[in-house]
């Protein structure tokens, strides 16, 4: 028997992810060049250049100083450097990005800032769309 959970579509790309990602946790400083074989979460800040080989979440507290890039991505927080995608982005409503973007499917949430380029890598345009999820709270 299955449970409803699971059978239930999760829209958030960082919902998707089995397994324990790399964690900066809030408050902690990681300095240098990151590489990540799997996914990871940020609600620290990363100061360096990073290659994330998995799903990338940025919170809403989240800082990333340098280019990033990753196979998937949601960012609620700041990246100050330039953004890489493979597959999808996904830019939440508290997101501020002040770099090149590029990813193959882009969605971007009203009230998101994006100070630099946007290229779509794939067919499709960039897809603008007003966050109505409530923030999670983990308690």
């Amino acid at each position: 028997m299955s449970d409803a959970t699971s059978d239930r579509p999760r829209r958030r790309l960082f919902d998707q992810v089995s397994g324990t990602p790399t964690l900066v946790g809030a408050g902690s400083v990681f300095e240098g060049q990151l590489q990540v074989s799997g996914p990871m979460a940020l609600g620290g800040t990363v100061v360096g250049d990073g290659a994330i080989n998995g799903a990338l979440s940025i919170s809403r507290d989240g800082h990333w100083h340098g280019n990033v890039s990753a196979r998937s991505a949601v960012v609620a927080g700041r990246i100050t450097g330039d953004v890489t995608v493979d597959a999808k982005l996904e830019i939440g409503k508290t997101a501020v990005i002040h770099g090149r973007v590029r990813a193959q499917v882009i969605a971007i949430a009203d009230g998101a800032v994006v100070d630099g380029e946007i290229t779509v890598t794939g067919s499709q345009p960039v897809v603008r769309f007003e966050e109505k999820r409530a923030a999670r709270t983990d308690s």
